[in-house]
């Protein structure tokens, strides 16, 4: 994975760089990662600590273990770190400007994963350009940050 990797919470509180190259990605399916994120599993990728470059906000952390602290939102809540003592720092690979050049390369914690993970890819799909569908999704405004950075968020009326 290249440079320019950016990131940040939803509510643009907290807006993050990294300044050389991502490591590994993964999924973790233990109960901690399932907690600390409300969801099936916890999907990281690693990053020097030295490389990653807070440039809007501070995260707030919890101890979630005698080894690990997450850092997160502390206006929106977004989980955002995994940080396993002085090593390289887990940054949510969902917090990312663009998530999907960031595909998880290892699953971890195998005996925590859910009954039902293995099958969720066979689950009915609904298509986004049903009528009633595709009317839902066009009456929702966002007020989620963009994708990218922003000079100051929220942009003012």
């Amino acid at each position: 994975m290249t440079t320019n990797i950016t990131g940040g919470c939803q509510c643009g509180a907290i807006r993050f760089r990294v300044d050389g190259e991502l490591g590994d990605a993964s999924i973790c399916h233990c109960r901690m990662c399932q907690k600390a994120t409300g969801g099936f599993f916890g999907p990281y990728v690693g990053a020097p600590r030295q490389a990653v470059v807070w440039t809007r906000g501070r995260l707030k952390h919890f101890q979630s273990s005698n080894k690990v602290a997450r850092g997160f939102c502390g206006d929106c809540g977004t989980p955002l770190t995994y940080e396993y003592g002085d090593g390289d720092v887990g940054l949510s690979i969902g917090a990312l400007d663009r998530p999907a050049e960031t595909a998880p390369r290892v699953q971890l914690a195998s005996s925590a994963e859910l009954p039902y993970f293995a099958g969720l890819a066979a689950l009915p799909v609904h298509a986004d350009d049903e009528p009633r569908a595709a009317a839902h999704l066009a009456s929702i405004v966002s007020y989620q940050h963009p994708d990218h950075d922003t000079a100051e968020w929220p942009p003012k009326p």
